[in-house]
């Protein structure tokens, strides 16, 4: 296959873990990424995390400044993620985007539509939204990116450590189009998944006010804990 085999194991049950070999082009030299997906529980018709993010992470010492310094072991797909957002390497995109489709051809997933779950910070360039729209793009369906919007600000999640109060702060924080997803099975997509309080309010404005016929959903990664 041009630019590196992609070889799927086994049936197409959700738990089969799926490799993906990118070409030289993608990264240096053969890149092989493994992941073991996660059953993910919400208003939807099936939803999974495609790995956990970080696999352990352990306190070494502190540096200069008295911060703590850890060990941390993560993912294929949780490295990959990583260097995508905070080391801006967007040579892991084809690679992320290759692993994903194949995850989604595996299921037989019917889907008409694919729409990321609005960015939780502004920046000026959003890797979920690259990553949904080159999904969609690669599976030949179409993208929205503005399907789901955010409509008021809300304070950042992971300074919030209840799950009830996460829910409370992001009731009411989405509108969605009322004709564009109109008795189409959408997938909903995201990278990390962490206590799934935005994924279930963003599932359950679709779900209720969207008219869509089947919800899917997809993320990257999930944390260890859900916090």
């Amino acid at each position: 296959m041009p630019g590196g085999a992609v070889v799927a194991q086994g049936t197409l049950d959700p738990l089969t873990l799926v490799r993906i070999q990118a070409g030289q082009c993608l990264l240096q030299g053969a890149f092989m990424v493994t992941v073991s997906p996660k059953r993910l529980s919400g208003p939807w018709k099936a939803g999974y995390a495609l790995d956990l993010h970080t696999l352990s992470s352990n306190l070494v010492g502190y540096d200069e400044w008295g911060h703590e310094v850890f060990d941390t072991k993560r993912s294929d797909m949780g490295d990959l993620l990583y260097r995508l957002k905070y080391q801006s390497d967007k040579v892991t995109i084809p690679v992320i985007v290759e692993t994903a489709v194949e995850f989604i051809r595996a299921q037989a997933w019917e889907i008409d539509l694919v729409v990321p779950v609005p960015p939780s910070n502004r920046r000026a360039f959003q890797p979920v939204l690259a990553l949904a729209e080159s999904v969609a793009k690669t599976l030949g369906i179409p993208y929205c990116g503005d399907c789901v919007v955010k409509v008021h600000e809300t304070p950042q999640l992971k300074n919030l450590y209840d799950l009830s109060e996460r829910s409370r702060v992001l009731k009411d924080a989405f509108t969605v189009s009322k004709t564009a997803m109109v008795k189409k099975n959408v997938l909903l997509f995201d990278d990390l998944y962490r206590s799934g309080a935005t994924l279930q309010a963003v599932a359950s404005a679709l779900v209720e006010n969207a008219g869509i016929q089947d919800l899917y959903v997809l993320t990257l990664t999930m944390t260890r804990t859900r916090r």
